[in-house]
């Protein structure tokens, strides 16, 4: 099938400085994402307890005794623990960031009052999303959306803000990366993807064809054209000049006025004519006495 229109559209996303935060107080053995090259906030609880011990795995990270950091293993640049509020921050992460962390809380006698577990999981951000659509032939659009760089991206279709429904489809679904859309859909198309520490979206318009069946000149005319340049269905035709005229009231009112009037003097003028003339018949026929000749002179 033949594409009559292509389109490139691609979003760039700087993936550098993404921050996250995970919260121990949720529950244990909960699960934290955080972004290649960024920083994560890890909550540990609301305010710092008389003895606090965090470690990776099997290593000690940090040891708070007597609101005093009294030991650390790893290089201070990568951990820094704000007491007030219980905050472990992690930055500059890297793929060996990821392992399971490990609070314990003790009295000041030594005695365990908490040991709670988080899995830390490093994830490369989405770096940028290129969506390249074809415009068919015959109406169908086909659409791909592709990622360069992220962990795990997962794909969503939306139409209008609609999630994309199997009947609007002639390929894939709105899970997947690549889709065919029918000939009659029309409006706004989105492919949203994401992972764990990024989100991005990317917008386009449908092709915009609609389908035609008309007859111009006897001549039967069917099929997909693009909406935009289409002219196969307009009749030549030639559009008559019309005036707009305004005519005041008055004036109409003074025109009635007038025709009124001659009309009353047409009617007048009739009935005298008829009676003058029906006057003259009379006169004509009474008889005129007649001159005898021997007493004429």
């Amino acid at each position: 099938m033949e594409a009559v229109a292509g389109l490139l559209v691609m979003l760039l996303a700087v993936s550098h400085g993404v921050e996250t935060k995970c919260d121990f107080r949720k529950k244990n053995g909960a699960q934290c994402y955080g972004a290649l090259g960024g920083t994560v906030d890890l909550q540990l609880m609301d305010r710092a307890p008389e003895r606090l011990t965090i470690y990776k795995n099997t290593t000690t990270i940090l040891v708070w005794t007597k609101n005093t950091i009294s030991k650390y293993n790893i290089k201070a640049d990568k951990y820094s623990f704000t007491p007030s509020d219980g905050m472990l921050r992690i930055s500059n992460l890297n793929r060996s960031d990821t392992d399971e962390y490990r609070l314990q809380i003790r009295n000041s006698d030594g005695a365990l009052l908490d040991n709670w577990t988080l899995r830390l999981s490093i994830q490369a951000p989405v770096s940028s999303v290129r969506l390249v659509t074809e415009c068919m032939s015959q109406g169908e659009m086909r659409v791909s959306c592709s990622v360069e760089g992220g962990d795990s991206p997962q794909y969503s279709w939306t139409l209008d803000g609609h999630t994309l429904t199997e009947d609007k489809l002639l390929s894939g679904n709105h899970e997947t990366d690549s889709i065919t859309l029918r000939q009659n859909v029309e409006g706004v198309l989105v492919c949203s993807v994401k992972n764990h520490v990024s989100h991005f979206n990317v917008r386009i318009s449908t092709c915009g064809f609609i389908f035609i069946n008309c007859t111009v000149s006897k001549i039967r005319i069917t099929g997909w054209v693009f909406a935009a340049t289409n002219t196969l269905c307009v009749e030549p035709t030639t559009t008559p000049t019309t005036t707009d005229t305004t005519v005041d009231p008055s004036l109409i009112c003074g025109l009635q006025t007038a025709v009124a009037a001659l009309l009353f003097i047409g009617i007048a003028a009739y009935f005298a004519w008829r009676k003058n003339k029906s006057q003259r018949a009379e006169g004509s026929a009474v008889p005129q006495e007649r001159e005898d000749p021997e007493t004429s002179v």
